[in-house]
């Protein structure tokens, strides 16, 4: 039995005992509530305590792999451009989607109140009602270790960031000695991470029946509108990779559509970008007829690097978070929202999503202002869309193709 059926199946028994005490048993309902939530909390707080070790390694170790698949030549380099720029427009599009969707469902006030008693932390909450401009200047940190001590995501990343830059201009010898650290810091960490899922099932049927019990059906619909959501999204993205290819990379919907559905297909059938490359491979060489220099590193580089639909998710289940406890977001924290993802997209791609979930979004959602602990929760059904998500990341590796492919053919032109 795979981890996410385990997980999945934690979620309907908890959902079904939450369910079942709210309707026969209401004067219980709390009380068992109240019993089970510790170790929901307790399975919650053992995943969050790795983020800030494993966000901060990744980081650091994707800012230098970036580095050094750029250096290696022009083609590389304009691969890089690409994927950061359509990663960019994703989530910005993403950030500007979500929120209008979400506010075509009705908000509930119970589900807010037993969100906060099922799942809230002792993690510090987000500083609300900041100024504009104390927001700017918090952006990049005046203390990295007591901003990692309050677990300050945004601006323990910017640090990542100067940090991973750095890294770049110091002596290969010492640079890879750091390297390597961090890599193995972020090993461990991940490491820690599988065993903390290996009880995944339990943690999710706590936290789910905590909520059931207190919210009813209201959470069960709201992690359906989640979902949903996140759905509407990887197909909207998918398909503004047409034109992308269209005036980005000089394609034509006739020719470009039928030459990618054979790696579609494979796509969303094993629901992995690497099963996938070489479906992308035949496409990008035989039916689009792309150079074979291209296609040998671009590609590669994208299944390693780029996942689009990856800030898209991040950025959905933040707004998701928003709406579930009737949170207002800014335009501002927003975009932050959205450049953060990109960020962490980069430094996170190859990891299994389960075991990244709570390092790529736990930072996010904290960069938008809102409360992290319904990610437990969310962790539970994310998969369900895996295979769209899995077509919108090889759809945009094609088109990420089509633009270096272009670029390179009117240099030599």
């Amino acid at each position: 039995m795979s981890a996410t059926t385990r997980v999945l199946i934690g979620l309907a028994l908890g959902a079904l005992g939450g369910l079942a005490l709210a309707a026969w048993q209401p004067d219980h309902a709390v009380q068992v509530a109240d019993a089970v939530q510790p170790f929901g909390r307790l399975w919650l707080n053992a995943l969050q305590m790795t983020v800030v070790p494993l966000v901060f390694a990744l980081v650091v170790v994707g800012v230098n792999t970036a580095s050094d698949a750029a250096a290696s030549g022009r083609i590389a380099r304009r691969a890089i451009v690409a994927f950061i720029l359509i990663l960019t427009g994703g989530a910005l599009f993403a950030a500007a989607a979500a929120p209008r969707l979400f506010s075509l469902f009705s908000h509930n006030a119970g589900l807010t109140r037993a969100l906060e008693s099922a799942v809230a932390t002792h993690a510090p909450a987000p500083a609300t009602g900041v100024g504009w401009a104390e927001w700017f200047n918090g952006i990049v940190p005046s203390n990295a270790i007591m901003s990692a001590a309050q677990s300050a995501m945004l601006p323990l990343v910017v640090f990542a960031l100067f940090f991973g830059f750095g890294l770049t201009r110091i002596d290969a010898e010492r640079r890879q000695l750091v390297i390597h650290f961090f890599q193995a810091i972020a090993d461990t960490m991940i490491v820690i991470v599988r065993w903390v899922l290996w009880v995944a099932p339990l943690g999710v049927f706590a936290l789910i029946l905590s909520v059931c019990a207190r919210a009813g059906l209201h959470m069960l619909s709201a992690l359906g509108i989640y979902v949903l959501v996140e759905c509407l999204l990887y197909v909207a993205v998918t398909l503004l990779m047409l034109p992308v290819a269209m005036i980005w990379g000089g394609e034509t919907l006739r020719r470009f559509v039928p030459a990618i559905m054979p790696a579609q297909v494979v796509a969303a059938s094993t629901q992995s970008s690497l099963a996938s490359l070489p479906a992308m491979l035949e496409s990008a060489e035989r039916r689009l007829g792309y150079p074979a220099q291209v296609n040998a590193l671009v590609l590669p580089m994208a299944v390693s690097l780029f996942r689009l639909t990856s800030p898209v998710q991040y950025v959905v289940s933040a707004c998701f978070i928003a709406w579930a406890y009737g949170i207002d977001v800014s335009a501002a924290q927003l975009a932050a929202a959205a450049l953060l993802a990109v960020v962490i997209s980069l430094g996170s791609v190859g990891l299994p999503g389960a075991v990244s979930f709570m390092a790529t979004n736990l930072p996010v959602a904290q960069a938008m202002g809102v409360p992290v602990g319904p990610l437990g929760l969310m962790l539970a059904v994310d998969a369900l869309p895996d295979a769209l998500a899995t077509l919108g990341n090889v759809t945009a590796d094609l088109t990420a193709t089509s633009v270096v492919a272009r670029q390179s053919a009117a240099e030599t032109a």
